[in-house]
């Protein structure tokens, strides 16, 4: 169970999550200072030091919050004889699927904006503990270190992706608010990732069939 302060804390990140893109939305993220984002969070400005570095990395976590610990949980719901490429590949690819709760325009803003496309791309190496956490969960007997090594060339790839992705979306000067998208994220991510299903599968082969059959 997730004790008090553990729990005031993600209180307080989720507040200043909020707050950052809720401001970034209505003022511009040029025009928002990590002074405003934690006088609406009702915090101090050292306080919000001490969960993000800048007011930019605040705005973007706000939208890739909890993907993830959803592409985690993805994982490990998977039956057991679904090869482990297929479970990473399939749930990363999935969490980059809008969820259609997003506030509106917040991809709008970040297609917009150089410096949050960057650190937007930067939110996927959060996946890399939570996603060495479900492998090993999925595949107790897998090595530790290689699933941590795995689960950072996942991120690498997904982060290479979404750069890819936000540089060839475009926000033509014609015509404001509008973005000209770059195909499909996920499967771009799903593309990306491929080349791993080899990794992935050798360090926790799938269960062989034959072995259920053994009294």
């Amino acid at each position: 169970m997730t004790g008090l302060r553990e729990r005031k804390k993600q209180a307080t990140r989720e507040a200043l999550q909020a707050a950052a893109l809720r401001l970034a939305l209505e003022h511009g993220p040029d025009n928002v200072r990590v002074e405003d984002i934690a006088g609406a969070a009702g915090v101090s400005p050292r306080t919000y030091n001490n969960y993000f570095s800048s007011q930019k990395q605040a705005i973007v976590s706000a939208i890739a919050a909890d993907r993830a610990d959803r592409l985690a949980a993805a994982v490990i719901s998977r039956p057991a004889e679904t090869r482990l490429s297929d479970a990473v590949i399939d749930a990363v690819a999935a969490s980059y699927v809008d969820p259609g709760d997003r506030p509106a325009g917040a991809m709008l803003m970040i297609a917009s904006s150089p410096a949050l496309r960057s650190c937007y791309a930067d939110t996927a190496t959060m996946m890399e503990g939570p996603l060495a956490g479900a492998v090993l969960a999925r595949h107790p007997g897998a090595d530790p270190l290689a699933a941590r090594v795995l689960a950072a060339a996942v991120a690498a790839a997904a982060r290479i992706a979404l750069h890819q992705w936000l540089q060839a979306t475009t926000t033509p000067t014609s015509i404001p608010g509008f973005v000209v998208v770059a195909g499909s994220l996920p499967d771009l991510v799903r593309a990306a990732l491929t080349p791993l299903a080899p990794a992935l599968d050798a360090i926790a082969p799938p269960p062989d069939p034959s072995d259920a059959a053994l009294p």
